[in-house]
């Protein structure tokens, strides 16, 4: 499989703290990634630097073979690479249908003055809109609902809306900051299923995620950051076995 996103080195500091240490691994088109590491190992910095919420201190990401902006969010968004949260960001005021449809206004095309004047490319343009995003909400099994405020819903739900959001963007990179987190046995097993299915259907996943069982069973290849630095790489049977792994999960050294 080739590369879809290279990170070369990536660096990012707070201050006197260095978060992330000249960190390279390579996602495969086609796959599904995982980055896993103790609290405070650097993945969510990772993310944030990747999707345009900070900016690196060195290094450079490289999509799809080309240097990747990741100077404002937008412009990830725009090249392709969608992104859930830890904490789920949904608008929870709005049904969980205009919440999808928020994520798909990124790929419109009507701008301001079509919005003012609601000409016909518009109305059809929002028509379409409106039907991807139902198609969406089926896909993820919440068509049910659709008109049904984000707050309301059950947290399983809300997780899989703001997947459904971010797949609105129609991305070739799906970044998912700790899906399960929260979840119970059944609501995890329904996720993988669907992120087996996204994967299926064309998109390459990038997983941060602290359920090692779901990491291990879910992923291709698995990459270990502790201390802001990648310790590890590799398959989940490599990384399971890895002394160095065991000794940052466990603590202290092995026997």
């Amino acid at each position: 499989m080739s590369a879809l996103l290279e990170a070369r080195g990536i660096t990012k500091r707070f201050g006197g703290l260095e978060a992330l240490s000249g960190v390279s691994l390579t996602v495969r088109r086609g796959e599904i990634y995982g980055l896993i590491g103790p609290n405070g190992a650097g993945k969510t910095t990772f993310f944030n630097v990747l999707t345009g919420f900070y900016t690196p201190d060195a290094g450079a990401f490289y999509f799809e073979g080309k240097p990747l902006d990741v100077g404002a969010p937008h412009r990830v968004a725009a090249a392709g690479i969608a992104r859930t949260f830890q904490n789920i960001r949904l608008f929870a005021n709005m049904t969980a249908l205009e919440n999808v449809m928020v994520g798909r206004h990124v790929r419109s095309r009507a701008g301001v003055l079509g919005a003012v004047l609601r000409n016909r490319t518009t109305r059809q343009e929002e028509a379409d809109i409106h039907a991807r995003a139902l198609a969406l909400l089926r896909y993820v099994g919440l068509a049910q609902h659709a008109n049904h405020l984000a707050r309301n819903l059950p947290y399983g739900d809300q997780r899989k809306l703001e997947i459904a959001r971010a797949l609105a963007l129609e991305p070739r990179l799906l970044a998912l900051d700790e899906p399960a987190a929260g979840m119970n046995a059944t609501e995890t097993a329904e996720l993988r299923a669907l992120l087996e299915r996204i994967r299926r259907d064309g998109v390459t996943l990038l997983l941060i995620e602290h359920d090692i069982k779901l990491v291990m069973g879910l992923c291709d290849r698995v990459a270990v950051l502790d201390y802001g630095k990648k310790i590890a790489e590799g398959t989940p049977a490599e990384v399971r076995a890895d002394p160095v792994v065991i000794e940052a999960y466990l603590g202290g050294s092995l026997a």
